[in-house]
């Protein structure tokens, strides 16, 4: 992702909206409640910037509420997560400048 701007060169197809949809939750769902807590997306510089990138696409944003998706799995899942518990963080920063036009 650091020298192309979507997954298959320089248009976005539907393979850039698949990945977005795990990416987007991964930070906020899956790094702590499916235990997948290596690293975050925000660990990743390159990475980062293309679900900024993606997100920030016109109409996208609005479509976007992390806030219901962490409720939803947190609370929907309840033999991981049996005192359905929903964490507060990690605060997701997604509409900082994401500089991939370059790679256009």
């Amino acid at each position: 992702m650091s020298t192309q701007r979507y997954l298959v060169g320089h248009q976005l197809t539907e393979a850039d909206w698949r990945l977005f949809t795990t990416l987007i939750r991964f930070d906020t769902v899956y790094f702590s409640h499916f235990k997948c807590n290596r690293q975050r997306i925000a660990d990743f510089p390159a990475l980062s910037a293309y679900v900024r990138d993606l997100y920030q696409v016109p109409g996208v944003a609005e479509t976007v509420d992390l806030e219901q998706i962490k409720r939803h799995y947190y609370v929907s899942q309840c033999t991981i997560n049996p005192t359905q518990v929903v964490p507060v963080g990690p605060q997701v920063e997604l509409d900082a400048p994401h500089g991939r036009e370059a790679l256009s």
